[in-house]
């Protein structure tokens, strides 16, 4: 794509009469949770137990209706208990206390039975994660795929996997992490993000919202969507979690990763405006915008 092709991208702004067009699939009346989706969540360490946390019960306020967290051994438990709605597995972990790639048979196991699964968060040792999600990525059949955080460091050697998938994934990167993917310099990604996006989801042939104070929405098609409307308060720890868990909740009930990934970033961003005009511009928590989910997908 030549430069002048770049700055005339035009992207199509992620709007309330926009989703209302891409309607979410609807639970029936006589619906179980089985019929509403299962969640497996891939991630976390002994050091970062959290992020996976945030990801699942995002997961679930996007309206899933079945939650898996697969961790380390020595989080698991816990994570067990921050969630009880979650079953709960835990991995064989490194003496740093992050996932081993030995555990990939568990988590395929798994990952093979759900509707979608999201991988990354919270994830440590950029060796072993690489190579675990390489070789899942390998391997993994079915679910739809969110990758996020410190799955993405390795992407550049997965992108042939991924195109196996038909186009049923998203990448969830901000600018550094696209930056490392595509081998480019972190202000290369800055200065024509849309162009980015468009570029890196027809080499994984992925959809892939690239997070910033504008998250750029770009398919392997060629459409490319911008969100313009979150709040300064968004920029904090452990707020990509829970768009991620929103992502991986919206394709587990059925929408399609473009829909998914649209809605996702424009409840989060609204999640985080409640949130402003409740407590103030920043120091509102990544946790807190979990609870605003619901109220706002249902008056959309």
């Amino acid at each position: 794509m030549r430069k002048s092709q770049r700055s005339s991208l035009r992207p199509t702004r992620v709007t309330r009469a926009l989703l209302r067009k891409w309607s979410l699939p609807a639970p029936g009346e006589d619906d179980d949770k089985e019929a509403r989706g299962r969640v497996l969540i891939v991630g976390g360490s002994n050091e970062i137990p959290g992020a996976v946390v945030l990801a699942g019960i995002a997961a679930l306020r996007a309206g899933a209706g079945k939650l898996q967290i697969a961790s380390t051994h020595t989080v698991a438990p816990l994570i067990g208990v921050s969630v009880p709605e979650a079953m709960s597995i835990g991995l064989d972990e490194t003496d740093g206390g992050a996932i081993r790639r030995q555990s990939l048979a568990k988590i395929l196991e798994h990952a093979n039975r759900t509707h979608a699964t999201l991988i990354g968060p919270g994830m440590t040792d950029e060796k072993e994660t690489a190579r675990l999600v390489t070789m899942f990525l390998d391997r993994v059949n079915g679910p739809a795929l969110v990758v996020d955080a410190g799955a993405l460091v390795g992407m550049a050697e997965s992108a042939a996997s991924l195109h196996r998938f038909a186009g049923n994934v998203v990448l969830t990167p901000h600018s550094g992490e696209m930056a490392a993917m595509m081998g480019k310099e972190k202000k290369q990604v800055d200065a024509d993000p849309a162009a980015t996006a468009l570029e890196a989801a027809c080499v994984f042939h992925s959809v892939v919202a690239l997070k910033g104070t504008s998250t750029l929405i770009a398919t392997p098609a060629g459409q490319v969507y911008r969100y313009d409307g979150g709040d300064v308060g968004l920029a904090t720890s452990g707020s990509g979690d829970t768009l991620a868990g929103i992502v991986a909740g919206l394709l587990a009930r059925g929408a399609s990763p473009l829909h998914s990934a649209a809605w996702a970033v424009f409840l989060h961003g609204a999640a985080g405006n409640v949130l402003a005009k409740k407590m103030g511009r920043t120091g509102f928590l990544a946790r807190e915008l979990l609870d605003e989910i619901p109220a706002i997908m249902n008056r959309l």
